[in-house]
């Protein structure tokens, strides 16, 4: 047997332990110890929105109102690699070999395994999106997609879509998302947040059943500002808004 052969299934091996592991089990192996987040402890949009008391500011063209699919949203402002979920997403580069932010953060907590495991995948190009088990992260996959450097609307879109896509294809109903391309890869964070919101809102339009949770994870304040100004834009709350109005208290 080759060392490559050897190598690919041990690698096959390690990924069918770890998804097929009994969660009381894999609790045991989480770095973020007993600082796990489950579901159930996740805000969803509806109750953030009236938490943080936003408003309705200069949002032409809203989305429909959908109370189901609001209830699919949440908001979490912290680690992403403490989500006990089926499925949450790395910012990666093209070689999927780990590097700074978010990725190096997912790489340092899931363990060696899965760069192990990434390194069987042959890279990723920008905009499309490849699937791993999450190994010693409380998420059960890891999607990892490569966003665009710079301001590149359809490249961006084509990450949330095949992270999506590939969600549906392994039955993931949770998934969590960073800010992909806001930090070193330069996406302004207003225009990113603009065509993440309105890809995810179409693409759950059309599978609303595939999905329980999507989670928008805000590290960085600038993102929370963004999302708090455009999620009323693309899940709002009220049907009939009266958008000539500067603002419209809840």
């Amino acid at each position: 047997m080759s060392k490559m052969l050897e190598k690919l299934q041990n690698v096959a091996k390690n990924r069918i332990k770890y998804l097929s592991m009994p969660l009381d089990e894999k609790r045991k192996l989480y770095k973020c110890k007993e600082k796990y987040i489950t579901i159930e402890k996740l805000i969803k949009w509806p109750e953030y929105f009236e938490k943080n008391e936003l408003k309705y500011e200069n949002l032409n063209n809203c989305s429909v109102t959908n109370p189901g699919l609001n209830d699919k949203i949440s908001i979490f402002e912290g680690d992403i690699t403490t989500l006990e979920i089926d499925a949450i997403v790395n910012a990666a580069n093209n070689s999927l070999l780990g590097g700074g932010g978010v990725d190096g953060a997912i790489h340092r907590a899931a363990g060696p395994l899965l760069i192990q495991e990434c390194k069987t995948l042959g890279g990723c190009s920008t905009g499309a999106a490849k699937i791993t088990s999450g190994y010693n992260l409380p998420a059960k996959y890891v999607i990892h997609t490569v966003g665009p450097i710079g301001e590149k609307p359809e490249l961006l879109r084509n990450c949330y879509r095949n992270c999506l896509d590939i969600a549906r294809e392994n039955n993931c109903r949770t998934i969590a998302f960073p800010c992909i391309s806001t930090g070193i890869y330069g996406y302004p964070h207003e225009k990113a947040s603009i065509v993440a919101l309105n890809e995810i809102r179409n693409y759950i339009d059309q599978h609303s059943d595939s999905f329980d949770l999507i989670i928008f994870c805000l590290f960085m304040e600038k993102s929370k500002q963004v999302y708090d100004r455009f999620l009323p834009k693309f899940f709002p709350l009220r049907t009939n808004l009266n958008i000539n109005n500067q603002t419209e208290s809840n």
